[in-house]
């Protein structure tokens, strides 16, 4: 059974997040808020992680759409290939916040990671208690939100309705508050022409710019 753990996004006791640390480097999955859903997460370069998020997902590690979850732009940086002036000034306008950036990855991103066409989404999310994890962890997260069983509601919101289905599934759940029912906006910035994949939370502030 996973240990549940309350976290307050404004009094963060960083033994919790020590905790959660540990458990990350040694290959389990966490469950994490975020500033738009609740998302099921592990270490970048712990294999036995994507391996574990994959089978929970059901896909294949080159087909599962997963995300990176950094803490600032220069880690971003990092794990992509140089960014174009239009979409770094953009990210930096917007970000953090609730969107992903579709990227070319850098070659900082392990193979087992890396899809067929070499992209990963990138998200650098507006949440304090997600920042101290990846800051305290020393780099990136791989991530998957937490979809719902449901044809009405598209992922689960309450920490509690989210350990009743996860208990087994992961090491520990973290409850940070309500998380959302909307995802992020998805961005592709493969190429010199930025398009939307989808709109989600924030999309007033790239259609209202």
């Amino acid at each position: 059974m996973a240990d549940f753990i309350e976290i307050l996004p404004h009094n963060i006791n960083q033994k919790y997040i020590d905790k959660i640390v540990k458990v990350l480097q040694s290959g389990g999955l966490v469950i994490l808020p975020t500033d738009s859903i609740y998302a099921v997460a592990g270490d970048l370069y712990h294999r036995e992680s994507m391996e574990k998020l994959c089978k929970q997902l059901g896909k294949k590690p080159n087909k599962a759409e997963l995300s990176i979850l950094c803490d600032s732009l220069s880690t971003v940086a990092d794990y992509t290939t140089p960014i174009g002036n239009s979409t770094f000034k953009l990210m930096n306008r917007v970000l953090p916040g609730p969107f992903t950036f579709v990227l070319k990855a850098s070659g900082l991103i392990p193979n087992f990671f890396k899809r067929n066409k070499k992209t990963i989404g990138i998200r650098i999310p507006n949440n304090s208690i997600c920042q101290a994890v990846i800051a305290t962890l020393g780099h990136p997260l791989v991530s998957s939100s937490i979809h719902a069983e449901d044809e009405i509601q598209k992922y689960l919101t309450e920490p509690e309705q989210i350990f009743e289905e996860w208990d087994s599934k992961v090491a520990i759940i973290v409850s940070g508050g309500a998380g959302g029912n909307v995802g992020t906006t998805v961005i592709d910035a493969t190429e010199n022409q930025l398009e939307i994949i989808r709109e989600g939370l924030g999309i007033d502030q790239i259609i209202d710019a």
